[in-house]
């Protein structure tokens, strides 16, 4: 979808949006996606818990070691990105725990703290490893077979895997920027692994201010980007322009997800807490995920 031959919903002007304050939470939250149900599924990190926002009320839906980002398959399992336990894990769509579903090395590499998570429908997940100055991107098939897809990114994050471009976007938390992945390229090139975009610097918290997080793509391919510690969505074109900055009402923003028109996101005021979810009236659809 390119910004030349696709007729894109407008983007609504900041000015005139303001987060809606749905939950404030003892935890810090992450992880959400929106079901065909029509309910929010959110992860609570320190927690354990991974809830369901149903009726208005949080209502505890699963358990697990330490729940952070999470994907719906088609069939209404949940995968679920398991950070203490190093594992990719699966739940019915009832919140029944079916299993692991990720090795524990892949190519000889632990894995030691995943993180986020984006589903192939028809060929498997890929997922990040979030490690500093080294973190992996890797691919399991359904089939149990495994593969790296990327390594040396300091602090792989949240990740969105556009299907009908084969083109996949990862956070890479400490470079304060968001890289593009070609899989239509061999490894090899030099276009397979680039910088989509670096995003905008908070001089005032140079610590925890300029780490892009959660990421989310709209059915115009827009990429939304949680900044974590800037209280900040922004959104870039499929070519990596800033074309908007929204406020997320939460400080630490953690992830985000489109869901019945809105924008759904996470975070928190500190790890392990307090914690916050919020909406905010968007108008705009995500990009199916199925």
């Amino acid at each position: 979808m390119n910004e030349g031959n696709h007729l894109h919903n407008k983007l609504p002007d900041p000015k005139n949006i303001k987060a809606q304050i749905i939950l404030d939470l003892d935890f810090y939250t992450e992880g959400p996606v929106f079901g065909e149900d029509g309910f929010l599924y959110y992860t609570d990190l320190a927690g354990e818990g991974i809830y369901c926002y149903q009726d208005g009320e949080p209502k505890l839906w699963a358990k697990g070691k330490r729940p952070n980002g999470q994907a719906i398959m088609a069939n209404g399992n949940h995968l679920l990105c398991d950070s203490l336990t190093g594992r990719i894990v699966r739940y019915d769509h009832k919140g029944k725990l079916l299993g692991e579903v990720s090795p524990n090395r892949i190519d000889g590499v632990k894995i030691t703290c995943p993180n986020d998570i984006a589903v192939h429908t028809d060929q498997g997940f890929f997922f990040t490893d979030s490690i500093r100055d080294n973190g992996h991107v890797y691919f399991v098939a359904w089939n149990g077979d495994a593969k790296v897809v990327a390594t040396g990114i300091d602090f792989p994050n949240g990740i969105v895997y556009n299907i009908e471009n084969h083109l996949l976007y990862i956070a890479e938390s400490y470079k304060n920027r968001i890289l593009k992945i070609n899989l239509n390229l061999p490894s090899s090139s030099a276009d397979y692994l680039t910088v989509m975009a670096t995003l905008p610097y908070n001089d005032t918290n140079k610590e925890t201010g300029n780490l892009p997080d959660g990421l989310a793509m709209d059915k115009d391919g827009r990429l939304w980007v949680a900044h974590y510690g800037m209280q900040a969505i922004q959104v870039l074109s499929e070519d990596g322009v800033l074309l908007a900055s929204y406020d997320s009402g939460i400080p630490l923003t953690s992830n985000l997800c489109f869901g019945g028109g809105d924008l759904w996101v996470t975070g928190g005021f500190g790890e392990p807490g307090p914690g916050r979810l919020s909406r905010i009236n968007i108008g705009i659809e995500g990009m199916p995920l199925n």
